[in-house]
């Protein structure tokens, strides 16, 4: 710590701990542009001029003769800083006069009029009028730099935040400074599409109007708006995010800070993939089939029915979910399985490969993966199945020095910055991982049974090329760099390869034999939660048995909530006698149904999620249901009130009650107890070692 004074006030602060930083312990500001605390500062706007000086040792202070910027000064012992003085009101006035000369001034049909840096800075700091009477420059409106990201080059105050954020951040450098001078503009290389999965975000860290979303242009203002903090439910990331609603619509998305979880970054997929809210294929009313017709019903009529196909059938009914129903939905679907149908066929994982069971070491804190002195990435495609967890593994790469190798069947955007790309042949993943944990265990890095050993023989560094595709130097030096401080990261699309159970297994001892950390990260969106929950059968069939089974007849009635396997399984649905059908819209399976019943979304329910590193997030209700859709929880309450007379449950906050009573692990979830960032709950693995049963 050092000691330093800010506009006469004594303080500590860390030793190089940026200026404009520091000054917020204070409860002041000083204004920037370019500056963003998750980049590096780079001093180009300006707009963050402070008088500086240093105190000598007989007391007095030496000021420095121009000002400095206070986004790149650090910290230092006797630094003295003034942030409010005639001089730094004359230069901030300067600097938006100069950013303003050729800004179109357009802020009434502005998307991000409301909103906008410039436009806060410019009535807090900036000239009353202008001086400037000639022409401005014209440049061409609204180019669509992808489907996603429009450009207005006129307002673009070359701050350099979009194209610094696809360099550190993103990684995949999409964008960059072409031109110089007054020609200057942010821009992909070879105008091609702006292709990056994170794209979104420079809409939201542009401190102008120059990138704005093609989604949401002239959509709405900031003020018709109503934002709710949310999570979003696109993947099993969790990332926190502001909905944007109006009228009962969703508008936009946009990121919210959660340093545990995303930062304050999204995906593509999460930023832009919320459409669906306002599609007009919503289910908004019970549905029942009368002949070869559906016809609306009352929920009471549909339960009847539901009833009468499921209560006290035993082995012969089943229910598969899908990856978006809450902890509060799935909890009380297994109930009503158990106690009401007598049935223990549920099940939530449609992964093609043998279903996990049992359990491994606890599930990594994303965040943790920055602190990682080495990470093996292992047939998964992060940036597609996991998109906050490949932006920490390129932050432990970038700014803590870990290195990362990649084991994938194909291109990937961890190659990018990975030390070694161990691409193997398709389907030679459990190969690979063998050929590793050979060459560990030959080599004398580490220690297995002997009954492993036995299972090694001929897979090694030497025939890793025949086997798997992959040189042999390439797995011995990755085989090396294992060991403690290093994490094997894979996710549950390791189970899609040929030979799961193998190639599970190898990676699993791979880890332990060498002291690493084993990470096997769900990728559904509440799919952790399902596992913590127990939705799978104990002694039941599991998905692809329960699908068989619906067209052997071993199976009567199915109810299927937010999962549609018409694509897979269409005779299985075409031959089970009686179908339900839940979900948010309609889909190919609604026509096999006997029953379709309306759900509630995500943003129009309050409950809770479990994202992939087991941590339970709260969504409270932004906006209200379609029609008489219900949320997933209260259909099967009422189910199980009918079928079971008891003291129901009355709202959501009741049901984690009772899940927290259940089971334990859940009790830091409880709604009273729920921290805004979320509770980490879980003990275990979410996705444990395979066993038989796939399909």
């Amino acid at each position: 710590m050092v000691k330093l004074t800010i506009n006469g006030i004594e303080l500590e602060a860390p030793q190089g701990e940026l200026i404009v930083e520091t000054v917020k312990r204070l409860g002041l500001e000083i204004p920037v542009f370019c500056y963003h605390p998750r980049m590096k500062a780079v001093g180009m706007c300006r707009m963050c001029l402070v008088e500086t000086g240093f105190k000598q040792p007989d007391g007095s202070v030496r000021m420095m003769p121009k000002p400095q910027a206070g986004c790149t000064l650090p910290a230092s012992e006797g630094l003295v800083v003034v942030t409010d003085s005639e001089a730094i009101h004359r230069d901030r006035k300067g600097v938006l006069e100069f950013l303003l000369i050729n800004h179109p001034l357009d802020c009434p049909i502005c998307d991000r009029g409301g909103e906008c840096p410039l436009q806060n800075n410019t009535m807090a700091y900036g000239p009353s009028t202008t001086r400037f009477i000639e022409m401005k420059r014209h440049l061409p409106k609204a180019f669509p730099l992808s489907q996603y990201v429009t450009l207005d080059l006129e307002r673009c105050i070359q701050c350099g935040r979009c194209v610094r954020f696809t360099e550190e951040i993103s990684g995949d450098s999409d964008l960059a400074f072409r031109f110089r001078g007054a020609e200057m503009q942010p821009s992909t290389f070879q105008l091609t599409d702006f292709e990056s999965r994170f794209s979104g975000n420079v809409i939201e860290i542009c401190p102008v109007g120059a990138l704005t979303s093609a989604k949401y242009r002239f959509r709405a203002r900031p003020w018709d708006l109503e934002t709710s903090p949310g999570v979003c439910t696109e993947c099993s990331n969790g990332c926190n995010v502001w909905f944007d609603h109006r009228a009962g619509k969703q508008v936009r998305i946009n990121g919210r800070a959660n340093d545990g979880v995303n930062e304050e970054w999204t995906c593509d997929k999460g930023k832009f993939g919320h459409d669906w809210y306002n599609s007009t294929s919503r289910l908004t009313k019970p549905l029942v089939r009368r002949g070869d017709q559906f016809v609306p019903a009352s929920w009471s009529e549909a339960y009847e029915e539901i009833l009468a196909a499921f209560a006290d059938k035993g082995g012969k009914v089943a229910g598969l979910t899908g990856p978006r129903v809450s902890n509060e939905g799935l909890f009380l679907f297994k109930r009503l399985f158990s106690e009401a149908f007598g049935s223990d066929n549920v099940d939530h994982r449609w992964r093609s490969g043998p279903v996990p069971t049992g359990p491994v070491p606890r599930p990594l804190p994303i965040a943790s993966l920055e602190s990682k002195r080495h990470i093996l990435v292992f047939g998964t495609h992060l940036a597609e199945d996991l998109p906050i967890v490949h932006l920490r593994v390129r932050k432990a790469w970038s700014q803590s020095g870990a290195t990362v190798d990649v084991a994938y069947s194909a291109a990937n955007e961890v190659e990018r910055f990975a030390k070694a790309s161990l691409r193997c042949r398709p389907g030679a993943e459990a190969a690979l991982a063998k050929c590793l944990l050979g060459e560990a265990v030959w080599s004398g890095k580490a220690t297995v049974s002997d009954a492993v050993r036995a299972e090694l023989a001929g897979f090694n560094a030497d025939s890793a090329e025949e086997k798997s595709g992959v040189s042999g130097a390439t797995v011995r030096a990755a085989a090396a760099r294992l060991g403690e401080g290093a994490v094997v990261l894979t996710s549950d699309r390791l189970l899609d390869a040929p030979e799961p159970p193998s190639a599970w297994k190898s990676l699993k001892a791979l880890a332990e034999a060498t002291g690493s950390e084993f990470v096997c990260y769900p990728t559904g969106t509440n799919a952790a939660g399902a596992e913590l929950l127990g939705l799978v059968p104990d002694h039941g069939l599991s998905t692809w048995q329960i699908l068989e089974g619906c067209k052997d007849g071993k199976i009567e009635a199915l109810w299927l909530v937010e999962a549609d396997p018409s694509s897979t399984h269409d005779a299985a649905l075409e031959t089970v006698p009686f179908l339900v059908y839940q979900g948010t819209l309609e889909n190919e399976a609604m026509a096999y149904a006997s029953v379709v019943l309306p759900m509630a979304a995500p943003a129009e329910q309050d409950g809770t999620w479990t994202n992939c590193e087991g941590r339970v997030q709260r969504f409270r209700q932004a906006i209200a249901p379609p029609g008489e859709a219900k949320p997933a929880w209260r259909v099967f309450a009422e189910c199980l009130l009918r079928a079971r007379p008891s003291t129901p449950f009355f709202n959501p906050g009741e049901v984690m009650e009772e899940i927290a009573r259940v089971h334990p692990v859940f009790a830091p979830a409880q709604y009273s107890l729920l921290p805004e960032e979320g509770a980490l709950v879980a003990r275990e693995s979410l996705v444990g070692e395979p066993a038989g049963g796939g399909g």
